[in-house]
């Protein structure tokens, strides 16, 4: 699969480097293509680099993987993204990182869908630590849950591969708008990791 990252930062190139690793074609964009190059470099298995707009160009899946606070100027960045699947991992968080900026009647993922009409945004990878992105899903047998929804089944699978294929446990919740839960489950964990818990922590979804 054809995937592109947008941003360079722990969760974009931790999830970049196990996809490409995983015989994915990865893509990283930056504002700043110098960083996207160093970072291709690093992480070898034939990565490519560039600016957001040759990103787009270039990705079947685009993660969105740069802050809230800069979403609205890059994606005006982008071109154009009709039929492309986004994967929006973003969190708004605030500056405590004990909360959010927006949500419950809303959501990062909404909001993102109604400024690129065109494309199939999907939420997922947001409540998952960098650590655990780094690390592996893998806990003393059980694998990790990776929470995602959306509206388009299609993009749902493509997903979903994307998620088992780094060795997490792909969980369906449904509608695109269910991100006004999954959001806060990020803030939840961030708050069991500051806790004393620490960040290599997951969430499990159990069924009997």
């Amino acid at each position: 699969m054809k995937v592109g990252i947008l941003g360079t930062g722990h969760i974009g190139s931790g999830l970049g480097k196990r996809w490409a690793e995983n015989g994915h074609q990865v893509f990283f964009g930056s504002r700043v293509p110098e960083k996207a190059a160093a970072l291709a470099k690093t992480i070898g298995h034939g990565a490519l680099f560039g600016t957001y707009q040759q990103t787009c160009a270039f990705a079947e899946v685009i993660l969105l993987a740069f802050p809230w606070s800069a979403c609205d100027a890059a994606l005006q960045s982008c071109g154009s993204l009709t039929g492309k699947i986004l994967i929006d991992c973003i969190n708004p968080l605030g500056n405590d990182y004990r909360s959010l900026t927006i949500g419950y009647s809303t959501s990062v993922a909404e909001e993102i869908a109604k400024q690129a009409p065109g494309a199939k945004v999907i939420k997922a990878f947001n409540s998952i630590s960098d650590k655990v992105i780094r690390l592996g899903a893998d806990f003393n047998g059980q694998k990790a849950s990776a929470f995602y929804c959306g509206d388009d089944a299609e993009a749902k699978v493509a997903v979903q591969e994307l998620i088992s294929t780094i060795g997490f446990e792909p969980v369906d919740c449904g509608a695109l708008k269910t991100a006004r839960y999954l959001e806060p489950m990020a803030v939840l964990l961030i708050n069991v990791a500051m806790n004393g818990y620490g960040s290599n922590i997951a969430f499990n979804l159990l069924q009997r």
